[in-house]
């Protein structure tokens, strides 16, 4: 069993929907209320690869079990050198290092376009993906205290940074 990463296609769009809105519904990971319809999320990824972020699938026995993208942190000129990263894996498939392999390439795209910073922002619940992110190289920079509300409570979202060059 080898894990491939490629770029996006369209086509994969339907699997990558399956694992965006399993985490809506079952998690904090994104603090979207209402699950995506197909077209938005081609819509969403559209944009990015219009602006020239990559958007990478990892597969496994012809099967996309993973995802991870970056794009702009924040939308003024001078953030232009600054990403966010999100990286998904499908809740079967976790625990294999989907998603290191997944966030590693994308440092690694991210380095080569000349970028500076690459942030993440993670729930604070997920205290998984903090240590995954720490394994990574990623500091925390910072806490914002109830930044989100879902699933009837305030909730916390931590800062994470790491440095490309």
């Amino acid at each position: 069993m080898q894990l491939e990463l490629r770029p996006y296609v369209v086509t994969d769009c339907a699997a990558i929907l399956e694992i965006i809105n399993y985490n809506i519904i079952h998690s904090t990971a994104l603090y979207d209320y209402h699950p995506r319809t197909l077209a938005q999320q081609e819509a969403i990824f559209d944009d990015k690869l219009q602006k020239d972020f990559p958007i990478l699938v990892a597969v496994l026995d012809n099967k996309i079990v993973g995802f991870g993208y970056y794009s702009e942190f924040r939308f003024r000129e001078a953030y232009r050198f600054t990403v966010e990263h999100s990286v998904y894996v499908h809740p079967n498939f976790q625990g294999l290092k989907i998603g290191h392999q997944l966030l590693e390439a994308l440092i690694a795209l991210a380095k080569n376009q000349k970028l500076h910073t690459m942030i993440a922002v993670i729930d604070s619940e997920n205290q998984g993906s903090v240590k995954f992110h720490e394994k990574l190289g990623f500091e925390t920079v910072g806490i914002i205290k109830e930044s989100g509300f879902k699933f009837n409570r305030w909730l916390h979202s931590v800062f994470m940074q790491k440095m490309l060059d």
